[in-house]
């Protein structure tokens, strides 16, 4: 169902790309958005339990575009360091497809929003519980089931190791 990576000596384990999800802040979720087009958006996110969550407001593109078509993709950049001399750049990236849903539920919504509150926050920890409900009523939470995932990167990076 899903391509088989083409440059596949570039390939990075499952458990790198775990790596990468779980140190990064911050990615670009793609969606089939208004008409038809693709609408990419950059957006912080955690991963945990094997699935990644977003928190986001009840209305705008982003919800119009999830209620209109379950799929998705995400991006993140690890590394991207250029180097000029050589004409390249030595990156490293993840980018999990799946199915997404939303989430409404008052429980789940304020679990997750906690998990990605104490990813970013967690210096505040005592504040997270009433910021959640000075927000709760406007939010939720976007899931991300993962079907399939890939890593890769620069090929001098993989010749290094």
């Amino acid at each position: 169902m899903f391509r088989k990576m083409r440059r596949f000596k570039q390939l990075l384990s499952n458990e790198v790309a775990v790596e990468v999800l779980e140190r990064n802040t911050g990615g670009t979720l793609a969606l089939l958005g208004d008409e038809d087009y693709p609408y990419a958006v950059p957006i912080s996110y955690v991963y945990t339990d094997g699935k990644i969550y977003f928190h986001s407001a009840k209305e705008g593109h982003k919800i119009d575009a999830i209620k209109n078509h379950d799929k998705a993709s995400f991006c993140v950049i690890d590394k991207d360091q250029i180097v000029p001399e050589k004409y390249t750049t030595y990156f490293r990236s993840v980018i999990a497809f799946g199915k997404i849903r939303i989430i409404e539920d008052k429980s789940e919504i304020r679990k997750f929003a906690t998990i990605l509150a104490m990813k970013y926050s967690a210096d505040f920890a005592e504040g997270i519980p009433e910021e959640i409900d000075s927000t709760i009523n406007n939010m939720v939470i976007i899931e991300m089931e993962i079907e399939h995932m890939t890593a890769k990167e620069a090929i001098e990076l993989v010749k290094s190791r």
